[in-house]
Protein backbone atom coordinates (compact mmCIF):
# COMPACT_ATOMS: atom_id res chain seq x y z
CA UNK A 1 0.00 0.00 0.00
CA UNK A 2 1.35 3.40 -0.82
CA UNK A 3 1.63 5.76 2.23
CA UNK A 4 -0.42 9.27 1.54
CA UNK A 5 0.93 12.37 1.59
CA UNK A 6 -1.59 14.51 2.33
CA UNK A 7 0.79 15.83 5.50
CA UNK A 8 2.67 17.39 2.55
CA UNK A 9 -0.01 19.24 1.67
CA UNK A 10 -0.70 22.81 2.27
CA UNK A 11 -3.97 23.42 4.66
CA UNK A 12 -6.33 24.50 2.42
CA UNK A 13 -6.80 28.29 2.49
CA UNK A 14 -10.34 29.72 3.03
CA UNK A 15 -11.69 26.14 4.04
CA UNK A 16 -14.67 27.58 6.18
CA UNK A 17 -15.93 30.37 3.68
CA UNK A 18 -14.94 29.10 0.61
CA UNK A 19 -17.23 25.54 1.19
CA UNK A 20 -20.29 27.63 3.03
CA UNK A 21 -20.17 29.60 0.01
CA UNK A 22 -21.97 26.32 -1.87
CA UNK A 23 -24.62 26.26 0.41
CA UNK A 24 -24.25 22.48 0.66
CA UNK A 25 -27.35 20.36 0.44
CA UNK A 26 -27.42 17.15 2.00
CA UNK A 27 -28.81 15.34 -1.11
CA UNK A 28 -26.81 17.25 -3.45
CA UNK A 29 -23.77 16.22 -6.07
CA UNK A 30 -20.58 18.41 -5.76
CA UNK A 31 -17.53 19.19 -7.34
CA UNK A 32 -13.73 19.76 -6.10
CA UNK A 33 -11.83 20.12 -9.29
CA UNK A 34 -8.44 21.22 -7.80
CA UNK A 35 -8.52 18.51 -4.96
CA UNK A 36 -4.58 18.04 -3.85
CA UNK A 37 -4.38 17.67 -0.65
CA UNK A 38 -8.24 16.36 -0.02
CA UNK A 39 -9.04 19.30 2.37
CA UNK A 40 -11.84 20.82 0.89
CA UNK A 41 -13.22 17.66 -0.32
CA UNK A 42 -13.14 16.50 3.02
CA UNK A 43 -15.08 19.69 4.48
CA UNK A 44 -17.83 18.89 1.37
CA UNK A 45 -18.56 15.25 2.62
CA UNK A 46 -18.98 16.14 6.72
CA UNK A 47 -22.01 18.26 4.73
CA UNK A 48 -23.25 15.58 2.64
CA UNK A 49 -25.41 13.40 3.55
CA UNK A 50 -25.22 9.57 2.24
CA UNK A 51 -26.94 10.61 -0.75
CA UNK A 52 -24.90 12.90 -1.58
CA UNK A 53 -22.05 13.01 -4.15
CA UNK A 54 -18.59 14.62 -4.59
CA UNK A 55 -16.83 14.48 -7.47
CA UNK A 56 -12.99 15.72 -7.75
CA UNK A 57 -10.63 16.18 -9.98
CA UNK A 58 -6.55 16.85 -10.18
CA UNK A 59 -4.16 15.68 -12.84
CA UNK A 60 -0.91 15.75 -10.50
CA UNK A 61 -0.25 12.01 -10.19
CA UNK A 62 0.83 12.59 -6.65
CA UNK A 63 -2.50 13.82 -5.53
CA UNK A 64 -3.92 10.37 -5.88
CA UNK A 65 -2.41 9.25 -2.81
CA UNK A 66 -4.69 11.11 -0.77
CA UNK A 67 -7.42 9.71 -2.11
CA UNK A 68 -10.33 9.65 0.29
CA UNK A 69 -12.28 6.34 1.34
CA UNK A 70 -15.88 7.17 0.62
CA UNK A 71 -18.46 5.54 -1.08
CA UNK A 72 -19.87 9.17 -1.86
CA UNK A 73 -16.33 10.39 -3.49
CA UNK A 74 -14.93 9.78 -7.09
CA UNK A 75 -11.50 10.85 -7.46
CA UNK A 76 -10.62 11.74 -11.20
CA UNK A 77 -7.39 11.81 -12.30
CA UNK A 78 -8.03 14.72 -15.05
CA UNK A 79 -7.28 18.36 -16.26
CA UNK A 80 -10.37 19.80 -15.02
CA UNK A 81 -10.67 21.57 -18.71
CA UNK A 82 -11.95 18.09 -19.21
CA UNK A 83 -14.54 18.86 -16.23
CA UNK A 84 -18.03 18.41 -18.55
CA UNK A 85 -16.69 15.25 -20.49
CA UNK A 86 -15.38 13.11 -17.19
CA UNK A 87 -18.88 13.86 -15.85
CA UNK A 88 -20.99 12.65 -18.70
CA UNK A 89 -19.15 9.33 -18.01
CA UNK A 90 -20.24 9.28 -14.58
CA UNK A 91 -24.26 9.88 -16.01
CA UNK A 92 -23.88 13.57 -14.60
CA UNK A 93 -24.95 15.94 -16.19
CA UNK A 94 -25.87 18.88 -13.72
CA UNK A 95 -24.15 19.43 -10.49
CA UNK A 96 -25.30 21.31 -7.46
CA UNK A 97 -21.95 23.16 -6.34
CA UNK A 98 -18.41 23.18 -8.06
CA UNK A 99 -15.42 24.85 -6.16
CA UNK A 100 -11.97 25.70 -7.24
CA UNK A 101 -8.88 26.54 -5.66
CA UNK A 102 -6.16 27.44 -8.16
CA UNK A 103 -2.93 27.56 -6.29
CA UNK A 104 0.11 25.40 -6.94
CA UNK A 105 0.14 23.04 -3.71
CA UNK A 106 2.75 23.33 -1.07
CA UNK A 107 3.54 20.13 -2.14
CA UNK A 108 4.44 20.54 -5.52
CA UNK A 109 6.33 23.55 -4.48
CA UNK A 110 8.38 21.09 -1.87
CA UNK A 111 9.22 18.28 -4.16
CA UNK A 112 12.17 19.58 -5.21
CA UNK A 113 12.66 17.39 -8.70
CA UNK A 114 9.06 19.52 -9.91
CA UNK A 115 11.18 22.74 -10.39
CA UNK A 116 8.14 24.73 -9.25
CA UNK A 117 10.41 26.40 -6.16
CA UNK A 118 12.99 29.04 -5.69
CA UNK A 119 14.59 27.74 -2.93
CA UNK A 120 16.21 24.39 -4.93
CA UNK A 121 18.45 23.47 -7.86
CA UNK A 122 16.44 21.20 -9.94
CA UNK A 123 15.56 20.26 -13.71
CA UNK A 124 13.22 23.20 -15.57
CA UNK A 125 10.45 21.27 -15.43
CA UNK A 126 7.27 22.80 -13.61
CA UNK A 127 4.92 20.22 -15.35
CA UNK A 128 1.50 19.83 -13.34
CA UNK A 129 1.21 16.61 -14.59
CA UNK A 130 4.20 14.58 -15.98
CA UNK A 131 1.74 13.38 -18.89
CA UNK A 132 2.08 16.64 -20.40
CA UNK A 133 4.84 17.17 -23.33
CA UNK A 134 5.38 21.02 -22.81
CA UNK A 135 8.11 21.73 -19.30
CA UNK A 136 9.77 24.76 -18.47
CA UNK A 137 12.65 23.41 -20.48
CA UNK A 138 11.35 23.84 -23.79
CA UNK A 139 9.81 27.25 -22.78
CA UNK A 140 12.98 29.01 -21.90
CA UNK A 141 15.14 27.00 -24.91
CA UNK A 142 12.27 27.12 -27.34
CA UNK A 143 10.12 29.80 -27.59
CA UNK A 144 11.09 32.74 -29.46
CA UNK A 145 11.65 36.33 -28.16
CA UNK A 146 8.17 37.95 -28.73
CA UNK A 147 6.95 34.61 -27.26
CA UNK A 148 8.85 35.01 -24.49
CA UNK A 149 8.66 39.02 -23.73
CA UNK A 150 4.75 37.81 -24.11
CA UNK A 151 4.94 35.21 -21.34
CA UNK A 152 7.21 37.21 -18.76
CA UNK A 153 5.06 40.41 -19.15
CA UNK A 154 1.70 39.04 -18.79
CA UNK A 155 2.20 36.12 -17.03
CA UNK A 156 4.87 37.60 -14.22
CA UNK A 157 4.04 41.46 -14.44
CA UNK A 158 8.07 41.70 -15.31
CA UNK A 159 8.67 45.17 -16.42
CA UNK A 160 11.99 44.14 -18.04
CA UNK A 161 10.72 41.21 -19.74
CA UNK A 162 12.04 42.61 -23.22
CA UNK A 163 15.65 42.69 -21.39
CA UNK A 164 15.00 39.29 -19.87
CA UNK A 165 13.94 37.73 -23.20
CA UNK A 166 16.69 38.98 -25.16
CA UNK A 167 19.38 37.86 -22.51
CA UNK A 168 17.68 34.41 -22.36
CA UNK A 169 18.07 34.07 -26.04
CA UNK A 170 21.80 35.07 -25.70
CA UNK A 171 22.49 32.70 -23.08
CA UNK A 172 20.71 29.67 -24.48
CA UNK A 173 22.88 30.11 -27.87
CA UNK A 174 25.80 29.35 -25.78
CA UNK A 175 24.60 26.39 -23.81
CA UNK A 176 20.94 24.80 -23.44
CA UNK A 177 19.43 26.11 -19.30
CA UNK A 178 18.19 23.20 -18.23
CA UNK A 179 18.33 23.79 -14.51
CA UNK A 180 16.36 26.42 -12.15
CA UNK A 181 19.79 26.92 -11.00
CA UNK A 182 21.10 27.99 -14.88
CA UNK A 183 18.49 30.29 -15.01
CA UNK A 184 18.84 32.05 -12.21
CA UNK A 185 22.78 32.62 -13.19
CA UNK A 186 21.26 33.35 -16.76
CA UNK A 187 19.26 36.55 -14.78
CA UNK A 188 21.15 37.63 -11.79
CA UNK A 189 22.03 41.09 -13.70
CA UNK A 190 18.18 41.24 -13.17
CA UNK A 191 18.13 40.13 -8.92
CA UNK A 192 18.73 42.89 -6.95
CA UNK A 193 19.22 41.29 -3.56
CA UNK A 194 16.47 43.42 -1.75
CA UNK A 195 13.94 42.05 -4.96
CA UNK A 196 15.88 39.03 -5.80
CA UNK A 197 12.89 36.60 -4.09
CA UNK A 198 10.15 38.51 -5.42
CA UNK A 199 11.55 38.57 -9.23
CA UNK A 200 12.24 35.28 -9.12
CA UNK A 201 9.05 34.37 -7.93
CA UNK A 202 7.07 36.48 -10.77
CA UNK A 203 9.56 34.35 -14.15
CA UNK A 204 8.85 31.42 -12.14
CA UNK A 205 4.98 31.90 -11.98
CA UNK A 206 5.28 33.31 -15.57
CA UNK A 207 6.64 30.28 -16.91
CA UNK A 208 4.34 27.77 -14.67
CA UNK A 209 1.54 29.75 -15.75
CA UNK A 210 2.63 28.39 -19.67
CA UNK A 211 3.78 25.57 -19.27
CA UNK A 212 0.58 24.50 -17.91
CA UNK A 213 -1.68 26.80 -19.80
CA UNK A 214 -3.87 27.67 -16.50
CA UNK A 215 -5.08 31.10 -18.24
CA UNK A 216 -6.52 28.57 -21.24
CA UNK A 217 -7.91 26.12 -18.72
CA UNK A 218 -9.39 28.34 -16.11
CA UNK A 219 -11.13 29.65 -19.03
CA UNK A 220 -12.36 26.79 -20.52
CA UNK A 221 -13.40 26.01 -17.41
CA UNK A 222 -15.34 29.05 -16.60
CA UNK A 223 -17.38 28.43 -19.88
CA UNK A 224 -18.95 25.11 -18.49
CA UNK A 225 -19.50 26.42 -15.58
CA UNK A 226 -23.58 27.76 -16.60
CA UNK A 227 -24.17 24.63 -18.40
CA UNK A 228 -23.22 22.10 -15.32
CA UNK A 229 -25.02 24.12 -12.78
CA UNK A 230 -28.59 23.86 -11.12
CA UNK A 231 -30.49 26.50 -10.90
CA UNK A 232 -30.19 27.52 -7.70
CA UNK A 233 -26.18 25.99 -7.60
CA UNK A 234 -23.04 27.58 -6.68
CA UNK A 235 -19.78 28.38 -7.86
CA UNK A 236 -16.75 28.84 -5.03
CA UNK A 237 -13.40 29.86 -6.56
CA UNK A 238 -10.60 31.26 -4.53
CA UNK A 239 -7.47 32.98 -6.76
CA UNK A 240 -4.21 33.75 -5.73
CA UNK A 241 -2.70 36.34 -8.46
CA UNK A 242 -4.75 39.47 -9.97
CA UNK A 243 -4.85 37.57 -13.63
CA UNK A 244 -6.76 34.51 -12.32
CA UNK A 245 -8.79 36.50 -9.77
CA UNK A 246 -10.18 39.07 -12.88
CA UNK A 247 -11.12 35.94 -15.29
CA UNK A 248 -13.31 35.15 -12.66
CA UNK A 249 -14.61 38.39 -11.45
CA UNK A 250 -15.00 39.07 -14.99
CA UNK A 251 -17.23 36.04 -15.90
CA UNK A 252 -19.45 36.58 -13.53
CA UNK A 253 -19.81 39.70 -14.24
CA UNK A 254 -20.66 39.48 -17.69
CA UNK A 255 -20.66 35.64 -18.76
CA UNK A 256 -17.81 36.14 -21.05
CA UNK A 257 -14.47 37.68 -20.61
CA UNK A 258 -14.07 40.62 -23.26
CA UNK A 259 -16.59 42.99 -24.04
CA UNK A 260 -19.90 43.83 -22.43
CA UNK A 261 -22.95 41.08 -22.87
CA UNK A 262 -25.40 41.23 -25.44
CA UNK A 263 -28.75 43.16 -24.42
CA UNK A 264 -32.18 42.00 -25.21
CA UNK A 265 -34.74 44.32 -26.66
CA UNK A 266 -35.43 45.55 -23.42
CA UNK A 267 -32.47 46.12 -22.45
CA UNK A 268 -31.97 43.28 -20.02
CA UNK A 269 -28.60 41.25 -20.15
CA UNK A 270 -28.91 37.64 -20.17
CA UNK A 271 -25.82 37.06 -17.71
CA UNK A 272 -26.16 32.94 -16.15
CA UNK A 273 -24.26 33.76 -13.00
CA UNK A 274 -25.13 36.30 -10.33
CA UNK A 275 -22.14 36.98 -7.16
CA UNK A 276 -22.91 36.41 -3.75
CA UNK A 277 -21.60 38.98 -1.37
CA UNK A 278 -18.57 40.45 -1.72
CA UNK A 279 -14.71 39.50 -1.97
CA UNK A 280 -13.76 37.11 0.66
CA UNK A 281 -10.19 37.56 1.72
CA UNK A 282 -8.50 35.94 4.37
CA UNK A 283 -8.51 37.33 8.48
CA UNK A 284 -5.14 38.09 9.69
CA UNK A 285 -4.91 34.77 11.47
CA UNK A 286 -5.28 32.95 9.16
CA UNK A 287 -2.47 34.36 7.02
CA UNK A 288 -0.70 34.72 10.20
CA UNK A 289 -0.69 30.67 10.42
CA UNK A 290 -0.59 30.29 6.99
CA UNK A 291 1.78 32.87 4.76
CA UNK A 292 0.23 31.20 1.05
CA UNK A 293 -3.17 32.35 2.49
CA UNK A 294 -1.80 35.86 2.03
CA UNK A 295 -2.50 36.64 -1.65
CA UNK A 296 -5.91 34.48 -1.58
CA UNK A 297 -9.75 36.44 -2.83
CA UNK A 298 -12.52 34.06 -2.70
CA UNK A 299 -15.33 34.43 -5.12
CA UNK A 300 -18.86 33.01 -4.83
CA UNK A 301 -21.44 33.12 -7.71
CA UNK A 302 -25.17 31.11 -8.23
CA UNK A 303 -26.41 29.99 -11.41
CA UNK A 304 -29.95 31.57 -12.58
Amino acid sequence: MQKSRKGMYHNPVLLKESVDGLAIKEGGVYVDVTFGGGGHSSEILKRLGETGKLFAFDQDEDAQLNRLDDGRFVLISENFRYLTQFLKFYGIRKVDGILADFGVSSHQFDEAERGFSTRFDAALDMRMSKRNALSAKEVVNGYSYDELRRVLFEYGDLRNANAMANTILLEREREPISTTEQLKEVLKKFLPEHKRHKILAQVYQAIRIEVNQEVAVIKEFLEQVPDLLNIGGRLSVISYHSLEDRLVKRFIRAGQFEGEPEKDFYGNTNVPLKKVGSLIVPKKEEIANNNRARSAKLRIAERI
